[in-house]
């Protein structure tokens, strides 16, 4: 049985079948070999590879706990109903007055960040292990204050909470997919830097409000290797990391950059990336385009085919939910709202902020409704748009910030 895993969990007397992604020099593991030895795996460890397939038929697996396996036939992917594991919550009102701090630190960090780089300067590792640190704790005590309030930033301020963003979403995912806390933190940085490139990129062409030409799109695509460059030579990242900020624009079926890899030619790390990514840019105002509104991203990425890893992108909507929060959504019972909290194991019933009565055409005042309290009597029937109804952009539809906040659309 071929079973894929990072390179840290291999062990010796395992039969290494096949190495993901490219860049190992060694002859030796191309028709695949058994690992026998402490120097080989010391090999393998330097290398820039981050995850391999191992045959346990011709070898030892993991123990089933440490493996990190995603469900091995594909529902279709926005009827994805598994439960996912929650740890012990704080209130949603209660952890968003702490991610609002969270995120205009973590906005100033990242904006400090990229100015030091242009400036020839290096990154202090430790600053940003830090971020990346009380960003996942963050996210450990309620996921969704600091994921929602990371999409609501200003075209000005996009490319540095982007990185925020991007960070926050990783460190979901990789929790999602059951990856060790190692890891997780790694995903971390490498979302929070994984757009770092952009310093060498003109203003003029990163905050361009229109379509940009041909050149204008090739000096963009230099990002990646850029980045990648910067934060290699800097020798305090992982290669995992700088693997993401090489290859987070690689697609499944080929067609992406810098390298056109394929498949298991982009390492697990950058597939997730890629869908982390895409899904903060296109939720995200920019000055050559509106948001779109979370659900609507998801239903939209879902059809594009060939673009992402399928069970990664499974394990997203897991993770942000078929409704996430910030998506406006129509009600059996007649009412729109937006969704502003997760249910801990349904992705069908979340909680939802309603404000707003079909019938009457007009307003109500603000109420939240658990659906999963109200199952059998009321439930989510349609995504809505905010601009077709007149409302407010879709992007100011966020969760309440504290229990205070009066509703936007109010």
């Amino acid at each position: 049985m071929l079973k894929h895993i990072s390179v840290t969990e291999l062990r010796l007397g395992m039969y290494v079948h096949e190495f993901c992604g490219s860049g190992i020099e060694q002859s030796f593991w191309k028709n695949g070999f058994m690992l026998t030895n402490v120097h080989d795996l010391q090999r393998i460890l330097d290398t820039k590879v981050a995850e391999v397939w191992i045959d346990e038929s011709r070898g030892i697996g993991l123990p089933p706990s440490t493996t990190t396996q995603l469900d091995p036939a594909l529902p279709p992917i926005l009827q994805a109903m598994a439960s996912k594991p929650i740890p012990d919550r704080v209130a949603l009102n209660q952890e968003m007055s702490r991610a609002v701090k969270l995120c205009s630190h973590a906005k100033a960090a990242v904006e400090k960040m990229f100015s030091d780089l242009r400036m020839g300067q290096v990154i202090e590792m430790e600053q940003v292990s830090e971020l990346v640190g009380e960003i996942s704790s963050s996210l450990s005590r309620h996921p969704d204050a600091l994921i929602s309030l990371a999409r609501l930033k200003t075209c000005d301020e996009y490319t540095y909470m982007h990185s925020v963003a991007v960070c926050a979403l990783m460190i979901a995912l990789a929790r999602q997919l059951g990856l060790p806390e190692n890891l997780v933190q790694d995903a971390g940085i490498a979302g929070l830097m994984h757009d770092v490139g952009k310093v060498v990129i003109p203003l003029t062409i990163l905050n361009k409000p229109g379509a940009l030409t041909d050149a204008e799109f090739t000096t963009m695509r230099n990002h990646a290797m850029a980045g990648a460059n910067m934060l290699g030579l800097s020798q305090h990242f992982s290669a995992r990391v700088v693997d993401v900020c090489l290859h987070h624009h690689e697609k499944i079926d080929g067609t992406g950059y810098p390298h056109r890899l394929a498949g298991t030619q982009i390492s697990l790390f950058a597939r997730m990336g890629a869908v982390c990514d895409v899904y903060d840019a296109v939720t995200s105002d920019r000055p050559y385009k509106s948001a779109w509104g979370p659900a609507e991203a998801i239903h939209r990425m879902a059809q594009w085919q060939g673009h992402f890893d399928a069970k990664v992108f499974q394990a997203f909507v897991k993770c942000v939910g078929i409704y996430p929060v910030g998506a406006l959504v129509r009600l059996q019972s007649g009412v729109i709202g937006v969704v502003t909290e997760q249910h801990e194991k349904s992705l069908l019933m979340p909680k939802v902020k309603v404000f707003y009565c079909v019938n009457r055409r007009q307003a109500i005042p603000p109420t939240t409704v658990n659906l999963a309290a109200l199952v059998g009597i009321d439930r989510i029937v349609s995504l809505e748009s905010a601009e077709e109804w007149g409302f407010l952009s879709q992007s100011m539809a966020g969760p309440e910030k504290t229990p205070q906040e009066p509703s936007h659309f109010g």
